[in-house]
């Protein structure tokens, strides 16, 4: 099969959701994988193997990886954050932890909602937040298919979570003395925790047993199949079907176009050989950075700054989550967060999105609060310290011996918005081993994102303080998690400042639909995976329907 009614590029997290529906509906569909098919067998319970070495990210991911800059002034080098993302079928979704929230209808119009609320003052200078081209309300029968088609395990929402129309189709994954304490710790300051839902099979579902919350599911692949990734889900169904053809070690070069400018198909090297197929239709759903650098590469006469870059939209907006971690100290308590699951945790929402007061602090949104698990050896032994304790030598190793048990910690995703100067490009140097430029990310945190950060490492460090932590504290700065990255062909209703439309097909390109975090208008507080997926099958129920 060289020819398709759909060719999705990428069979992740998105392109997976984008094959069931494809494929349920009747539609031909071929998917390109840069990376391997994985199986049950390629688990590892190794943190140095998963965790520091990246092993699943490996080959492609590992050659390419792109670079960084603070600001224009400097040349990019080494990202100083994790930036990876995983190539196989499946992709990111086979070692991500799982925890699958929806955004709040806040999301969907912060910048309108605080222009009411705080007026025009609280934007930031040089801010592009915009308010997506959909409601929450749009997007919630995508959420609950989604929920369903990959089994998302929770017991309730969110206080200040939308409207459901259904529940969880699985019940909550188990708690656990961490997990209660927590819980206890956030009632007793009046805040309104709760389990935080997951895509981890809490009891058998799709054919699949339920989870032994082993310790290693974040950044591995599930040793029995238990966890909502897409490859023994939806992907696995849209292939019993017969309707799927997928051509793994397929490292994509371009997306091809007709003398009309449309997608005609994509070329791509595998085993050696460049190849091509062909489709009425062409799905981009890679991870952001290479959303962006397939479409940058893509010139062609008809499209000579880019694949639907005529506005020069693509690679603008660019976000990454500021991460802040609080670590506490509950001295004589074996709290043993090596074991159970990073989604198997405690959330909280009060300081989420608008969910309080924001008048005077410096900074929009918010962000969720989690006490998770898996914090495990080699991790906690990299951690920040409490102020003393040295970073090597035998002092170090005598208080790792007597406390690594009674370490526990909170983490929050920050919001963070979208800056004119915050751009993915193609770095005039930096090329991968295929000779082909790698891509180049400008940002760094700025005063919105750290006041932020300084708000919730306060609530952080209060609600560990609240479940019995005698000593609590933080690095000096927050991290960048820079693979919960967003923007570079923004969604929006006007084809001069963004790249797709509201359904995720380009504006100038409409055979061309773009999945992922890339599309974004703003990041939110939350994971974003449950979000991209919604919009995936939004974007692949839409075409179904008009094709």
């Amino acid at each position: 099969m060289t020819s398709a009614d759909v060719l999705i590029i990428g069979l992740g997290g998105a392109g997976g959701i984008a094959a069931d529906v494809l494929t349920a509906a009747g539609a031909e569909v071929i998917a390109l994988e840069a990376g391997p098919g994985l199986n049950s067998g390629d688990s590892r319970l190794d943190e140095l193997a998963n965790d520091v070495q990246s092993r699943l990210s490996a080959p492609k991911a590992l050659a390419e990886a792109p670079v960084w800059r603070a600001d224009a002034t400097v040349q990019a080098g080494p990202s100083p954050w994790p930036i990876l993302m995983v190539n196989a079928v499946g992709g990111s979704t086979v070692h991500y932890p799982g925890l699958s929230a929806r955004l709040h209808p806040w999301n969907f119009e912060s910048r309108s909602r605080t222009l009411e609320h705080y007026g025009a003052s609280a934007i930031p200078e040089g801010s592009t937040i915009a308010d997506w081209p959909l409601s929450y309300e749009d997007l919630e029968p995508a959420y609950a298919a989604v929920e369903r088609a990959i089994g998302v395990a929770g017991a309730q929402t969110s206080a200040f979570a939308g409207p459901r129309s259904s529940p969880y189709p699985l019940p909550p994954l188990r708690r656990s003395g961490w997990t209660e304490l927590t819980e206890a710790a956030a009632r007793s300051l009046g805040w309104q925790p709760f389990p935080a839902p997951a895509a981890i099979n809490s009891e058998p579902y799709n054919g699949n047993p339920r989870c032994t919350y082993c310790g290693f599911c974040s950044g591995n692949v599930c040793h029995r199949d238990a966890k909502g990734s897409t490859d023994v889900t939806v992907i696995r169904r849209a292939l019993a079907s017969g309707r799927l053809r997928v051509i793994t070690g397929a490292r994509v070069t371009r997306i091809d176009t007709g003398a009309d400018g449309l997608a005609s198909g994509a070329t791509f090297v595998a085993d050696g050989r460049e190849r091509s197929v062909t489709a009425r239709c062409v799905m981009l759903a890679t991870f952001t950075y290479e959303n962006v650098r397939l479409l940058l590469l893509s010139r062609s006469p008809e499209h000579p700054a880019g694949l639907a870059n005529a506005a020069g939209q693509v690679g603008r907006h660019y976000m990454a989550h500021v991460t802040p971690f609080v670590f506490g100290l509950f001295p004589g308590r074996r709290l043993a967060l090596h074991t159970g699951l990073w989604a198997q945790a405690t959330c909280v929402e009060d300081w989420n999105g608008d969910n309080f007061d924001h008048g005077g602090l410096g900074f929009i949104g918010g962000a969720l609060l989690v006490a998770p698990h898996e914090l495990r050896p080699i991790a906690l032994a990299g951690a920040p310290l409490p102020e003393g304790v040295p970073r090597w030598g035998a002092g170090w190793k005598a208080w790792l011996r007597e406390h690594a048990q009674s370490v526990g910690y909170i983490s929050a995703q920050m919001e963070c918005l979208a800056y004119e100067d915050h751009v993915l490009d193609l770095d005039p140097i930096a090329r991968d081993p295929f000779g082909i430029p790698r891509v180049r990310v400008t940002h760094r945190a700025r005063e919105n994102e750290l006041a932020g950060s300084r708000f919730m490492v306060e609530r952080m460090a209060q609600w560990l303080e609240a479940a019995g932590a005698t000593q609590t504290w933080h690095a000096p700065s927050p991290a960048i998690e820079a693979r919960h990255c967003y923007g570079g062909t923004r969604m929006g209703a006007d084809a001069a400042d963004s790249v797709v439309d509201a359904h995720g097909f380009a504006h100038e390109v409409t055979n061309l639909a773009i999945l992922g975090t890339s599309t974004f208008p703003t990041s939110g507080g939350h994971n974003p995976t449950l979000t991209l997926q919604a919009l995936s099958w939004r974007t692949a129920s839409h075409w179904v329907a008009s094709a």
